[in-house]
């Protein structure tokens, strides 16, 4: 009986682990033979016996990459687009949620049902309507309509998630600060501002992530080459460079880096952040 139930708690202890190391190589893999594919040389990527490691890593197929027309054109406005995207939507969640989780007012409940209901909306059924509400306005092959959309595209999980956070914060500390003289804007500037760190870095992780990976919009919206973003331009590698998949896995390297970048700075804050906006409030 006892060897019985130290057999079951053992295997109780491994299959965890066990599971999290064929998740990890599952999701891993893809990615290590993407990077492993960049460097290595052209007849090992077309060779018959799967090449596991680069024999003589090269970096032409980078060269070839950042020397294609436009790259830095288009790297420019993915940056652009990404970062003005972002910061609006921080903005205006951040006054958003601090409305939403500090004050009683009419239809708070229904905006927040709204907020719920956006985030769970298929945007890509909104591409049509999107497209002909910037036609109209005379604005296609602009970067500001995409930064817009994109802003109201990342927004309601950016307040939803900060909401959480904001109603964290004890009242009494803007109740001091406001008691020592600060009015109630500089009260949240001050005091509240500082303790929602964790919950501004995961949103902006999301947001980042988002609008950086994002293809439909920018496919209709944005026809001429010069005012589009990378994620459309890796759809055309192939094109450009034929069947030259050394070239196309480095430029797709080239456009994960600044998220793999940006997730292993931020990650323990912005996991830490998104469990608990999810819980609290």
């Amino acid at each position: 009986m006892r060897r019985s139930r130290s057999l079951s708690g053992s295997i109780g202890r491994v299959w965890p682990g066990a599971a999290a190391v064929v998740l990890f190589t599952v999701f891993a893999f893809p990615v290590y033979w993407m990077f492993a594919t960049a460097f290595k040389a052209n007849k090992d990527i077309v060779s018959d016996t799967p090449v596991w490691f680069p024999t003589r890593p090269t970096l032409d197929h980078f060269t070839k990459a950042v020397d294609a027309d436009g790259f830095w054109t288009l790297v420019g406005n993915s940056l652009t687009v990404t970062l003005v995207a972002v910061g609006l939507s921080l903005v205006i969640a951040l006054l958003a949620s601090f409305a939403v989780a500090r004050m009683r007012f009419k239809g708070r409940k229904s905006f927040i049902l709204v907020m719920m209901m956006a985030q769970m909306a298929p945007w890509e059924v909104m591409v049509i309507a999107y497209y002909m509400i910037v036609r109209d306005a005379e604005m296609l092959n602009g970067l500001l309509p995409l930064a817009a959309i994109y802003t109201v595209m990342v927004l309601p999980f950016t307040v939803l998630t900060l909401r959480g956070y904001v109603a964290a914060v004890p009242k009494e500390l803007e109740e001091s600060a406001m008691v020592d003289g600060c009015t109630r804007f500089q009260a949240f500037v001050r005091v509240v501002f500082p303790l929602l760190a964790p919950g501004v870095m995961a949103t902006s992780l999301f947001g980042f992530i988002t609008v950086w990976n994002e293809f439909p919009m920018v496919l209709i919206l944005n026809k001429d080459p010069g005012s589009q973003t990378l994620p459309l331009w890796l759809t055309g590698f192939r094109t450009t460079f034929g069947d030259d998949w050394g070239a196309t896995m480095a430029a797709s390297s080239l456009f994960a880096v600044p998220i793999l970048i940006l997730f292993v700075i931020l990650q323990r804050k912005a996991v830490g952040g998104l469990t608990s906006g999810a819980v609290k409030g």
